[in-house]
This record gives structure tokens, sequence and C-alpha cells, in this order.
């Protein structure tokens, strides 16, 4: 199982314990994000592939979808967008939507594999 992506700064400019504040309360916002059809957040679904955090607090996350054609892909971007954007401290946030590599329910943590029923 592929474990959830864990934010990360690409530069040294982000004080150590503002970079873990930011890491978790962006973490926390994107766990607010559900697929409609899925009782599971986007997060522990394993939807979320990279997010990078820059000197500037602006935040870049890449994320999938569970099939290509979700009736919600035009606008999950924009809900990520926005639960990041809550996020005190955060600039620019770009999401860009992205399907390799395809999504598995391997990248599914063992909180949303309990929340399915998949064991």
């Amino acid at each position: 199982m592929a474990e959830p992506v864990t934010p990360q700064a690409t530069g040294s400019a982000i004080p150590p314990e503002e970079l873990e504040r930011l890491t978790q309360d962006i973490v926390s916002a994107l766990k607010t994000v559900y697929d409609p059809e899925i009782p599971a957040d986007i997060y522990e679904l394993g939807l979320i592939y990279k997010v990078d955090i820059d000197d500037d607090r602006n935040v870049a996350v890449d994320m999938t979808l569970t099939a290509p054609g979700c009736p919600v892909a035009g606008e999950m971007p924009m809900w990520v967008e926005n639960a990041v954007s809550l996020v005190p401290g955060v600039g620019r946030v770009d999401v860009a939507m992205v399907f390799d590599p395809p999504w598995t329910p391997d990248r599914m943590s063992d909180e949303a594999k309990v929340a399915l029923d998949w064991y």
C-alpha cells in the first residue's frame, strides 16, 4: 500500500515549526474534501500525489481521480484549491490533475479501506 503524501517544502526559508504547522494544516484541509461517490476523503483515498510548499508558502498540488471519467473531474481541483487556500499562511495554491501513474486501490490508507469495508 502506498502511504499518503506528506507536504514538503522545496526550500529552507520556512522555519521548521512553521513548516510543521503548515504541513499539518494542509493535510487537515485535504481531509475535508470528499469524492461525493465514496465515503472517504481524497487524502486517505490516495488521490493526492504531491504537495510542494515553496519558500513563499505557495502550494502546488498534484492530484488524480479514482477514474478519469469521474463526474466531478472538473470541480474537484477547485475544491482542493479552496480548501488549501483557507490554511492560514498559505500563499497561492495551484492544483494540477495528473493521471500518471494511474490511481489504484493500493494507494488507499488503512483508514479509507476501513471506511469502504475493503478488508
